[in-house]
């Protein structure tokens, strides 16, 4: 279901444009965003940082579309989106001395202090090259091309890059359960 709620706006934006062109789909994915955020705020009492950061920034950038009657703006939506998280990522990490991955999931998984900031680093990286390839086909592309990237492209890429940040987590998870067989075998001793 919380799928489904995160990937509300794009799908309605998705359909929206489709049908009726990229100006009803901006307002639609405003919209969207906007019951997305106070279905949250109503049945869970809390709103995560990043989707408000997610209101604010299509509340902006589709604003912007709609007054300027310029798609451009709404370009550069998922764009300005991935560099605030990989931001977010590097100044925490860097300047705060704090992994914000390790913070958000360390309840649920244990890993040793090397991984998590190697996943630190790889989120950045994917974040940054994925804002700079939305730029590439938002601007060498025509605008349905774009949204097919936005939904289907940028889609297949995170779950691509989630499939492999598994795969080298799992290495980890692997020696933690054989650490903690042993561990047991020598308490039954």
């Amino acid at each position: 279901m919380k799928l489904l709620i995160d990937f509300f706006p794009i799908i309605l934006f998705f359909v929206a444009f489709k049908v009726w062109g990229i100006y009803t789909a901006t307002a639609v994915a405003i919209v969207a965003t906007i019951a997305q955020i106070a279905y949250l705020r109503v049945r869970h009492g809390k709103v995560e940082p990043m989707q408000w950061v997610s209101l604010g920034v299509i509340v902006l950038f589709g604003g912007a579309t709609l007054l300027a009657h310029n798609d451009t703006f709404i370009k550069w939506k998922p764009t300005v989106l991935y560099w605030l998280m990989g931001a977010s990522l590097l100044i925490g990490q860097l300047v705060f001395r704090k992994n914000l991955l390790r913070s958000v999931m360390g309840a649920q998984l244990q890993l040793p202090e090397h991984a998590w900031r190697t996943l630190n680093w790889s989120w950045s990286a994917f974040f940054a090259a994925m804002g700079a390839l939305n730029l590439a086909v938002a601007y060498h592309f025509d605008t349905d091309t774009w949204v097919n990237f936005k939904l289907f492209g940028g889609m297949g890429l995170m779950l691509v890059f989630v499939v492999a940040q598994a795969i080298y987590m799992s290495r980890f998870m692997q020696e933690d359960k054989a650490t903690q067989d042993g561990l047991q075998k020598d308490t039954q001793r």
